[in-house]
């Protein structure tokens, strides 16, 4: 009987410790499913919230899926929607333009072309590239002004900008917006780069950062056996108003084998001044001017007659195709080749310069120029 009732009680017992068993399986599993744990180990516990709250905090700092962070040329982190349908563009735009262009993003750009921009038909070939411009509100009046209305009834996805007066007051509208530079070489990959970022075309921006080197040492190439005795010196600019307006024409000129007069100019400014006086003492062998206009005006100077390149009528206007090919825009490249052109046309013809616009323009712009474009473009 004794015996019996010991078995008895050791079988209650078993089970005691069966269920305390199963008890501390539960716990232990409710501590790996984020549930609260036992506080009988206080330092377990602390680690466990730790951890709770690092994860969380991962969280939030991270941006929504349908958003990203892009960090602009300013330094600024700039939240934008994953996906940028639509952009806008202030100040600078023939440049912004040309850069949204080039990364095959032209028909997300919104907003029409302000006044100083429609006044001729320099800018015609922008309505070729994103004709749905045309259409587009103003964000600019004709003195610059923001229409502030205007951008924000248009509710652009992505605002692009190279002033921070204007970045400024387009975030105190709680606009995003992305603050660009392309003043020199050291500008350009970070700006592509950037760019391809925002517009989801990163390997857009690649494509086009291996056809820049490409095309830039394929002209050294073609270049690198004239004599230095025998390059030809060139003036570039607002010839009729003396000023040179980019320092980066400092860069292109030589590319292209010619010397540039204005090589020596101070390099603390974006634009340069000189005189009537600094012509006639640099006497170029070519002149090449911001717009045509402005040939027949300096034909008409009796004072620069005795110029070399009036003298032998080497006068050029730089062609403006998404921007004017002289200064800062992504199609710079094409600009050491179609200078390259009018210095030693036997260096580069004019089919290899046609081939090469072609191909940037369908490649980039996705726009198939026809024959009679370029030969208008190579002039």
């Amino acid at each position: 009987m004794r015996k019996g009732i010991a078995a008895i009680w050791l079988l209650l017992a078993l089970t005691v410790m069966a269920v305390v068993a199963v008890g501390c399986g539960e716990v232990e599993s409710a501590g790996t499913t984020g549930q609260p744990v036992s506080t009988t180990a206080p330092a377990a516990s602390t680690a466990s919230t730790e951890a709770v709250a690092t994860t969380e905090a991962v969280v939030t700092t991270q941006a929504p899926a349908d958003e990203k962070t892009v960090t602009d040329m300013a330094g600024d982190k700039v939240t934008l929607p994953a996906e940028v349908k639509s952009v806008a563009t202030f100040g600078a735009i023939g440049v912004l333009n040309a850069m949204v262009e080039t990364m095959a993003s032209g028909d997300r750009i919104v907003n029409q072309m302000s006044a100083r921009f429609t006044k001729g038909d320099q800018w015609k070939y922008q309505y070729v590239f994103a004709p749905q411009i045309s259409d587009g509100p103003l964000f600019e009046n004709a003195d610059g002004e923001l229409q502030i209305e205007a951008v924000l009834e248009a509710a652009p996805d992505l605002c692009l900008c190279m002033s921070k007066e204007t970045v400024t007051a387009l975030r105190d509208k709680g606009l995003s917006v992305v603050y660009l530079e392309w003043k020199t070489l050291d500008d350009v990959e970070p700006c592509v780069t950037l760019l391809g970022e925002a517009l989801g075309r990163p390997e857009v921006a690649e494509e086009y950062l291996r056809w820049f080197e490409e095309t830039v040492s394929k002209a050294e190439a073609l270049v690198a056996d004239i004599p230095e005795e025998e390059r030809k010196t060139v003036l570039y600019g607002n010839i009729t108003s003396y000023t040179q307006p980019h320092y980066i024409a400092e860069w292109w000129i030589p590319e292209a084998g010619g010397v540039s007069v204005t090589k020596d100019r101070p390099t603390d400014g974006e634009s340069y001044e000189y005189t009537v006086e600094d012509v006639l003492l640099w006497n170029p062998d070519v002149m090449v001017t911001s717009n045509a206009k402005m040939i027949g005006e300096i034909k008409a100077d009796a004072r620069l007659a005795d110029i070399t390149a009036i003298a032998d009528n080497a006068m050029y206007s730089i062609p403006t195709v998404a921007h004017v090919w002289g200064n800062r825009t992504p199609e710079q490249p094409l600009t050491i080749m179609w200078m390259m052109n009018k210095l030693y046309p036997d260096v580069m013809t004019t089919e290899m310069l046609a081939d090469e616009i072609s191909h940037f323009y369908e490649h980039f712009f996705r726009t198939q120029l026809s024959q009679e474009q370029i030969a208008e473009i190579i002039g």
